[in-house]
């Protein structure tokens, strides 16, 4: 499955517009609804957190006019990319205790080893992907 939308122009330093807000949504509720039609309801809850990290991080630092969201289902592994035409590596930050952002990747990167997987980037840095260990190793 992939989808591709369009987003606003970055604003440094600002929140996410409605309309962006509304894709980050977007994304989740197809991702949720993926996993149902496969029988991987035991990933919905993790899985769509890490979309909506890794779609809200394209959309947040992304200087592209489009973000494309992909999942697959292959070899015992769930696959979620992300794509957003920015080359450049993301970061895992250490956020203090009372930041209100600044935990994404580390809620992938925690997220993905509780379930036996990894994530990474491209080599330009423009998708930023995460494997989950698909239960019961299903194909």
């Amino acid at each position: 499955m992939s989808v591709c939308f369009e987003v606003s122009p970055s604003r440094a330093g600002g929140g996410i517009p409605e309309g962006d807000a509304r894709r980050v949504r977007m994304a989740r509720r197809l991702a949720a609804a993926r996993l149902r039609y496969c029988g991987l309801e035991p990933l919905i809850d993790d899985a769509t957190l890490i979309v909506s990290e890794l779609v809200t991080n394209a959309i947040q630092h992304g200087d592209g006019a489009q973000v494309t969201f992909t999942m697959t289902v292959r070899g015992g592994l769930l696959h979620l990319a992300v794509h957003d035409e920015t080359p450049g590596q993301p970061v895992t930050c250490t956020a203090e205790d009372d930041a209100e952002c600044g935990r994404g990747l580390f809620l992938v990167d925690r997220l993905a080893a509780a379930h036996g997987g990894t994530w990474g980037t491209s080599d330009d840095g423009a998708t930023t992907w995460c494997c989950l260990t698909v239960p019961g190793g299903r194909p």
